[in-house]
């Protein structure tokens, strides 16, 4: 009975990382999409979200499931809540990847992207895939360690996205209002999907150390 259920934990670890990989393709494909004005590459983004949603809905009534029957205490306890917590960020990842590729199909046939901040956007996007991908190394590994390494990404997110107002404010831009609001939300999707893969990191340093993460970089509402 144990092994069956060590092995349903060790599902629910698998999942998370399947999401991780899926999020990751998302928002690679969206920051594509946002960049060459891809219509198609839009639609896919948009339309895969699903899948995420399916396996984040899975996720959950797997961990609530063994919360029901086996009534977990102590570090399996630990497993399942911070399991529960960091599928939940997963999935609000996918939907701000969703976001971005639906910004890019509203301003179909043009970028929403003026040229002068094309690169900023282009780091955003490299950091916003890389810092995922090690969120799946570290929830794959319970590498704490490599956790750490999240927080030094997200301070090269909040860089950009710090620079992309910059320009926003700059007496010279020119593309009116209508850019700006959705360079403004442009760059809020990357800072908080940023956000949400530190948040995942820390609750594996809580699973693996038993010490409770420092402040989450992710409001309820996030």
């Amino acid at each position: 009975m144990r092994d069956t259920f060590h092995d349903e934990l060790d599902q629910i670890g698998g999942a998370l990382v399947e999401m991780t990989n899926l999020v990751g393709s998302a928002m690679s494909r969206a920051t594509t999409a946002l960049l060459d004005a891809d219509l198609n590459l839009a639609e896919s983004v948009i339309s895969a979200d699903q899948t995420i949603d399916d396996l984040y809905r899975q996720t959950e009534e797997r961990a609530f499931d063994l919360l029901a029957r086996q009534q977990p205490v102590a570090g399996d306890l630990r497993v399942i809540v911070t399991g529960l917590r960091m599928v939940g960020d997963l999935e609000r990842m996918g939907d701000l990847a969703e976001h971005i590729a639906k910004i890019a199909r509203r301003r179909y046939p043009s970028s929403a992207v003026p040229p002068e901040l094309r690169v900023v956007l282009l780091e955003m996007g490299q950091i916003a895939q890389r810092i995922v991908a090690k969120a799946g190394s570290v929830i794959a590994g319970q590498d704490a360690e490599l956790a750490a390494e999240l927080e030094h990404d997200d301070d090269a997110m909040d860089a950009l996205h710090r620079r992309l107002f910059k320009i926003l404010l700059d007496d010279e831009w020119s593309h009116g209002m209508e850019a700006a609001i959705d360079i403004t939300l442009l760059g809020r999707f990357y800072e908080r999907f940023a956000d949400h893969a530190v948040s995942v990191a820390r609750r594996v340093v809580y699973l693996v150390t038993g010490e409770m993460p420092v402040k989450d970089p992710v409001s309820p509402v996030g």
